[in-house]
């Protein structure tokens, strides 16, 4: 066994969220009690029998909800607070409704750390398929859009090998070389389906998009899919969004010449949304003209607050045990539960009060290791 072992997940396996580590169950031991305890190392004989297991076809590997809280998970940065998060994302709307125009503003905000309307965003690099576009079209709408002031970390490609046939190896490479990537946007989706002599179908389009979700949760990115939507309305305007991802977009226009718009927004990590926007026709770009609803916003955490209060520049960093961190803070909260609420809100200690947290085991027992960052850190 290492000397040291952190409680993380490794890259996730295929699931329904992508954040389940089926690893977990050789390697985690759960302490229940309120003390520190030394792990117990495991017998070759309970590692066999644990091997074996989990290569029975029958075997189905679950978590308990003290093992979910006894695990870090890695912390993700939202891409657009309050607006989009890393995961796989529909924008639908009609053709020529302006959809390419608000996704390019999108690519442009992220690249550079601008603010989006009223929404802060986390700057980083992004990969725009503008796969109905080329690149003398693209330079016109941004010169239009946002004058000379380029970026070095906003990429363009109007021509991509298909789903199936060479994207995903594309993708997967750019990624690697990009490391700080948080935005791919594939517009259309139409434009990378593979080749092939079925029509549209609900099926083919939640395969492909399954296919792509694989993709963003593996890699932490936030993939932006354009598509048109079907002819026919539907009372929920989402019903005419087919396949499935982690959120949508509908952008639509009452009158088809007018430039005022409705953008919808739901998905999983945020409160759904309808703002209304206005094209500014000199520039191009579409303004927020007010939100029907008043995004939630989540309470602050006293323990982070009390956490992050014992690191300052003169002390950059903190080690102990549980029990000496409960004493440090001043809590009648028992160290092993301490523990596990931290576990949990590891990503809010880290984004919100700019303190990383890590939770590692050693022949010596349970270690908290504490750490100022810096204000302007984005990591993934």
């Amino acid at each position: 066994m290492n000397e040291k072992e952190k409680t993380t997940v490794p890259i996730p396996s295929v699931g329904a969220d992508g954040e389940q580590s089926l690893s977990y169950v050789t390697n985690e031991i759960i302490a229940t009690g309120n003390e520190e305890i030394n792990p117990i190392d495991e017998s070759m004989e309970e590692m066999l029998r644990q091997m074996q297991r989990m290569s029975d076809p029958s075997y189905l590997a679950t978590m308990t909800m003290s093992q979910l809280y006894d695990t870090v998970y890695e912390s993700r940065l939202p891409i657009i607070d309050g607006l989009l998060y890393p995961g796989t994302y529909l924008f639908v709307g009609a053709p020529k409704v302006g959809k390419s125009f608000l996704m390019a503003q999108i690519a442009y905000h992220v690249s550079t750390g601008l603010p989006l309307w009223k929404y802060s965003v986390h700057a980083g690099t992004v990969l725009y398929l503008a796969l109905e576009d080329d690149y003398r079209r693209l330079q016109e709408r941004l010169y239009r859009m946002f004058g000379v002031e380029g970026t070095d970390i906003l990429h363009f490609a109007t021509c991509v090998k298909q789903l199936g046939a060479g994207l995903y190896e594309q993708l997967t490479r750019f990624v690697s070389e990009h490391r700080d990537t948080r935005l791919i946007i594939i517009d259309t989706l139409q434009k990378i389906r593979e080749a092939s002599g079925d029509k549209y179908s609900y099926a083919s389009d939640y395969e492909m998009i399954g296919q792509l979700k694989h993709f963003a949760d593996q890699t932490g990115i936030a993939l932006l899919l354009v598509h048109h939507t079907r002819k026919q309305q539907a009372d929920d305007k989402f019903d005419m969004i087919s396949g499935t991802a982690d959120g949508a977009f509908v952008l639509q226009k009452e009158k088809r010449t007018g430039n005022t718009a409705v953008l919808e927004v739901s998905g999983r990590d945020q409160p759904e949304q309808r703002l209304i926007l206005k094209k500014d026709m000199e520039r191009l770009v579409w303004e927020l003209e007010k939100s029907e609803t008043d995004l939630w916003q989540i309470p602050p955490d006293p323990i982070l607050e009390k956490v992050a209060a014992l690191l300052s520049e003169e002390i950059p960093e903190w080690i102990g045990t549980p029990t000496e961190l409960a004493e440090a803070l001043h809590l009648e909260l028992k160290p092993n539960l301490l523990t596990k609420h931290l576990n949990v809100n590891a990503s809010r200690l880290l984004h919100e009060c700019h303190t990383q947290y890590e939770n590692i085991r050693t022949h010596a027992g349970r270690k908290i290791v504490l750490k100022r960052v810096s204000e302007q850190r984005d990591d993934a």
